[in-house]
């Protein structure tokens, strides 16, 4: 295989970012955001672990069976059920690929699988003849590669190659690595491995010592053709390298990094709202390329900087992510044509069904404030779209609040198309809200998460609650809404989470 310029983008948000902790995605939600990558221009979707489970298994097989141009990625540990499963997996897709792997360093030979080095290479060999006869893309990867010994790395890469795999991924599994010293590893392992000129090269980077974008970056900079992100970054423990972030530091430094990708970047503030609705977990305000904040300017040295020159302060422009430029340009009497319009400008295309009801909403919303900024509008297209399919709506709240008490709350709900009513008393309004739920739909989840965050500014911008479930089965979900009435927020946010519960529930008992 040829070097080349173009740095392969793949994405393990369905994957890895997944394993996150209460980051689990319906099947619904799988194929949405996995669409969008695909219409992002993501080069690799690794879409979820088909031996895992019966879901993640439908999930892989249909996004599979969707795909157009994206390779289509399964991952595998090295047993011989696991990769004939995801072999079946991934078989629709047009480009599809067995990622295997196994651990290689002394702590996790030692300590997890409980094997010697030469049972290890054994494996990698077996594994990967398995999945290339399957399939004619293999990625092999080294779990704690930078932990491993350098000369044992070499002899598990290179019984991979002449197995037949055609990508090889190094990966800092637990983020213990840092630049220099991993972009080293890559150079060294290039000019080390026989026939490394016949496959291509991939980084995978945790987050742990938040290293993940610069490690990945240097991976590249040393021979890595491929690089494995997350959208937000999300992942295991501290998270995976950030997609976002990569794709804009190899576009913004292209004098210095001279190596292009795929992606439309346009899509990336989209995709970054995306996956923060599907999981509930709010993107921080002062993230890198999609936070509130990238393109906020406050400070008046800077404002006077902006005003003369955006590029005194802005090394890329909020278009190239897919931020509007501006953010106040609609209104109570704004039409439904010019709504549409800038539904589109922010990345939404609805049914005439969806569109009328966020009208409907959009136009509720702009009765109660005096301005409707361009995240106002993307929290309350989110919030409908989060109660899609949902079993139990909400419809109406009342609460009674303050030092009088006692806090009570009467809500009404659509449950499986029936209209049921509750009323119950709290420990302050939120908790009461909390109980006339759960007396209508009775769960054993334990509020672990309640956070309230303003939209906008001004005392009348909506208010975006995040909440999150467990319970003693180990269950988890989270949930996220917006209304300009914190306590509305509150109780859809947290209908939303005991949906989400429920239903995997019932998944897991009816597998």
């Amino acid at each position: 295989m040829t070097k080349s310029d173009h740095i392969r983008i793949f994405d393990t948000t369905l994957r890895d970012g997944e394993q996150s902790p209460g980051a689990s995605m319906t099947h619904g939600e799988k194929l949405e955001l996995a669409a969008l990558m695909e219409d992002m221009g993501v080069d690799v979707i690794e879409a979820g672990f088909p031996a895992a489970s019966e879901g993640d298994f439908a999930s892989v097989s249909e996004i599979a069976r969707r795909s157009k141009d994206a390779i289509i990625c399964g991952l595998s540990r090295s047993t011989e059920k696991d990769i004939a499963r995801c072999g079946e997996a991934v078989r629709h897709a047009a480009r599809p690929r067995i990622h295997t792997f196994i651990s290689t360093s002394p702590v996790h030979m030692k300590h997890k699988l409980q094997m010697g080095p030469n049972a290890v290479l054994e494996a990698v060999g077996r594994s990967v003849s398995q999945a290339r006869n399957l399939v004619d893309d293999v990625e092999w990867s080294a779990e704690d590669a930078t932990r491993t010994e350098f000369d044992f790395l070499c002899k598990c890469i290179d019984v991979a190659i002449q197995s037949g795999a055609t990508t090889i991924n190094i990966p800092d599994t637990v983020g213990y690595s840092h630049p220099d010293e991993y972009g080293a590893l890559f150079r060294r392992l290039i000019e080390t491995v026989a026939n490394s000129d016949k496959v291509i090269w991939s980084a995978h980077c945790h987050n742990d010592l938040g290293l993940a974008v610069a490690n990945s970056i240097s991976a590249v900079a040393n021979g890595a053709r491929q690089v494995e992100c997350a959208i937000n970054g999300l992942g295991e423990r501290a998270g995976n390298a950030a997609l976002e972030e990569v794709v804009m530091a190899l576009r913004v430094r292209n004098d210095t990094l001279p190596y292009s990708t795929g992606v439309k970047t346009e899509y990336l503030s989209r995709a970054s709202a995306m996956l923060s609705r599907i999981t509930g977990f709010p993107v921080q305000y002062n993230k890198a390329i999609v936070g509130k904040n990238a393109f906020a300017h406050e400070s008046g040295i800077h404002q006077d900087g902006m005003l003369k020159n955006s590029e005194t302060y802005e090394i890329m422009k909020p278009e190239d992510v897919g931020v509007a430029k501006t953010s106040l340009v609609m209104g109570k009497l704004s039409g439904r044509h010019a709504f549409r319009d800038k539904l589109e400008s922010l990345g939404y295309v609805l049914e005439q069904d969806a569109l009328n009801d966020a009208f409907k909403r959009f136009k509720a919303l702009a009765d109660k404030k005096k301005h409707v900024f361009d995240d106002d509008i993307v929290a309350l297209v989110d919030d409908q779209l989060a109660e899609d399919g949902e079993r139990a709506m909400f419809k109406r709240l009342r609460v009674v609040a303050g030092t009088e008490g006692p806090q009570t709350a009467e809500i009404d709900l659509v449950m499986d198309g029936e209209d049921k009513f509750a009323i119950a008393r709290g420990n302050g309004p939120v908790d009461a809200v909390f109980n006339a739920i759960r007396s209508l739909i009775p769960h054993s989840g334990k509020l672990d998460l309640y956070q309230v965050h303003a939209v906008t500014g001004g005392t009348d911008a909506q208010a975006t609650v995040s909440v999150r479930l467990n319970d003693a089965d180990g269950f988890m979900a989270t949930g996220r809404a917006s209304d300009p009435d914190t306590l509305v927020a509150s109780a859809k946010a947290y209908l939303h989470a005991v949906n989400k519960l429920e239903t995997r529930k019932a998944k897991r008992q009816a597998a």
